[in-house]
């Protein structure tokens, strides 16, 4: 099943993207990416999910080249497009590898972390950051880049941006709610790179940067981006680990393969449909949602109903109220549709680890929290008689949780060599009320404080 995109964009030219809430002009890729969120509070979306021949990707070809060929019609005339390779050479200097799970035949774990920060959003952190770095600015001033972060996507963007002129970058996490080694990696850069420990939930943290990108007196004096999946800087590379593995199987075998997503915010998974909606050999997605039900109640057949994100151990996924839903809506504008393209279901923190623990002391198998929720909808489909080819999608090293992981599977996780250097830095992140006004106040303050407002 493919998926549809909203057909509201008129005869708008191939590289322009325009806002999932339809009140704000048409920009260039570049401007959207440079922008972060577009100025009616929409998210931009590309004007159209063009379509791609998988014969035409390099049969041989590395995860770079096949970001370069997939990216290539969304840059088509933009001022990025000469840039691409050398932006995916850049951004793709790790793997992605696809190996067989012992516990169930035909099923296969699709490793996204690899990259200095040991999660998947290594990925689009550092392709952001390479067209960003490639973009000129009128204004002589800093960006800064404002990140909210439910545990993994703010040390990518500390580590994609850090050292980098004429960057700043201000990363929001829920204080108490991520992991210990994960509130150490965001705090431990310093130089152009802060961390704010926000007295709430993620939610709130995501909230306060909608707030502060929307607040054009603010923008005035501080020129802000977002690197949050709500950039399309940060998402579009994200297809590009699905491209390589489902163009991969299907060279193999000649079929499509299916995907279990672990998911809070959507964008992962966003990244996975609209593969799929391009034309890439993509089956069946299925979320693996941790107990916040948003999802897997809305795709259970309930109304769309956000609410107050819950504390679990797949902290990273503790999000109620999901930003990338409006694409979603976006790209499916049948409602009908929009169910039919997707599937999620709920793992409690019970069944994290029961997933943890039986596959850690039975098949010798360390997954992170996040990743064991896609594990455990992938026990379960087998569990029912399904034979299909699946992959679980794992989404960070167990490393970062061994405080959740280590107790379950009865002995040390060893830890990557990237996350033992982050480990042994200094850390320091400042505490910051969960208001816009806190937000407004640090941003203003930080700029005075070196000598730049």
């Amino acid at each position: 099943m493919t998926g549809t995109v909203s057909d509201t964009r008129g005869s708008l030219p191939v590289g322009c993207c325009v806002s999932t809430r339809g009140a704000s002009p048409a920009v260039p890729l570049s401007q959207a990416i440079a922008t972060g969120l577009a100025p009616d509070g929409g998210l931009y979306v590309p004007t159209t999910l063009p379509t791609v021949d998988p014969a035409t990707f390099d049969l041989r070809g590395s995860l770079a080249d096949t970001a370069c060929t997939l990216l290539a019609p969304f840059f088509a005339g933009d001022v990025l497009a000469d840039g691409l390779p050398a932006i995916c050479a850049e951004a793709f200097t790790f793997g992605a590898p696809l190996r067989p799970l012992p516990a169930h035949p035909d099923s296969w774990m699709l490793e996204l972390f690899h990259g200095p920060t040991a999660a998947f959003k290594d990925f689009g952190a550092r392709f952001l950051a390479a067209c960003l770095a490639r973009l000129p600015r009128a204004d002589a001033r800093p960006l800064t880049i404002l990140v909210a972060t439910s545990g993994d996507t703010g040390a990518a963007v500390g580590a994609a941006f850090h050292g980098r002129p004429g960057v700043e970058v201000a990363i929001l996490y829920p204080d108490g709610r991520v992991s210990p080694r994960q509130a150490h990696q965001l705090g431990c850069f310093g130089d152009n790179v802060r961390a704010l420990r926000v007295d709430g939930r993620f939610d709130d943290c995501q909230r306060l940067v909608k707030a502060a990108l929307n607040d054009t007196s603010l923008q005035a004096a501080v020129p802000m981006s977002s690197a949050n999946s709500i950039s399309l800087g940060r998402l579009l590379p994200q297809m590009s680990y699905y491209a390589h593995a489902a163009l991969g199987w299907w060279r193999a075998h000649g079929t499509a393969l299916n995907f279990i997503v672990p998911t809070g915010n959507l964008g992962n998974a966003m990244a996975c449909l609209w593969a799929r909606g391009m034309g890439l050999p993509i089956g069946t997605v299925r979320l693996a949602c941790n107990a916040n039900a948003t999802l897997a109640e809305y795709f259970a057949g309930a109304d769309y109903r956000p609410r107050p994100a819950l504390r679990t151990l797949a902290n990273a996924m503790d999000v109620g109220a999901p930003s990338n839903f409006e694409r979603l809506r976006w790209t499916f504008p049948d409602e009908s549709a929009l169910r039919r393209a997707l599937y999620a279901e709920t793992v409690d923190d019970a069944a994290i680890r029961a997933t943890l623990e039986q596959h850690g002391r039975m098949h010798g198998e360390v997954f992170c929290p996040h990743t064991a929720t896609a594990m455990c909808v992938l026990d379960r489909l087998r569990a029912q008689g399904d034979q299909a080819p699946w992959v679980v999608v794992a989404t960070a090293h167990a490393a970062k949780f061994a405080s959740v992981v280590e107790p379950l599977i009865g002995h040390p996780v060893a830890v990557p060599e990237v996350l033992a250097d982050m480990l042994a830095r200094p850390s320091h992140a400042d505490p910051l009320a969960a208001s816009e006004g806190a937000l407004r106040k640090w941003l203003l303050g930080t700029r005075a404080a070196v000598g730049l407002h």
